[in-house]
């Protein structure tokens, strides 16, 4: 299976097709990923564990297990861990390209392009 390590945690890819992808990530507690945008997908997620604070479009709320957030083509988005356990969420992606050079990064903790 497919997987990366990363500053804020990790994810596995779970499936790679022509028009879509699904992804499982963990967030390590206190970890957030960068504030991104994509031209070529949209984003569902759904919070399988843990705690959540999303950023939509400059936009928080908070999330736990069970919760399902639909992130639109373009819209500006963040995901961070605001619990003690790992944040575990299931990512489909949705259009017409998948590969990690369609994230736009607005702001990173880590000091990514």
């Amino acid at each position: 299976m497919e997987h990366e390590e990363r500053p804020w945690g990790k994810y596995f890819v779970l499936e790679d097709a022509p028009t879509h992808k699904v992804k499982r990530i963990e967030v390590k507690p206190g970890g957030r990923l960068s504030y991104q945008y994509h031209h070529k997908r949209s984003e569902v997620w759904t919070i399988v564990q843990g705690k959540a604070r999303i950023t939509l479009n400059d936009v928080d709320t908070d999330h736990a297990a069970g919760n399902v957030i639909e992130i639109p083509l373009d819209a500006k988005h963040r995901i961070m861990n605001i619990g003690e356990e790992t944040l575990v969420f299931v990512e489909v992606q949705l259009g017409t390209y998948f590969g990690e050079d369609d994230i736009v990064r607005i702001e990173d903790d880590y000091n990514r392009e």
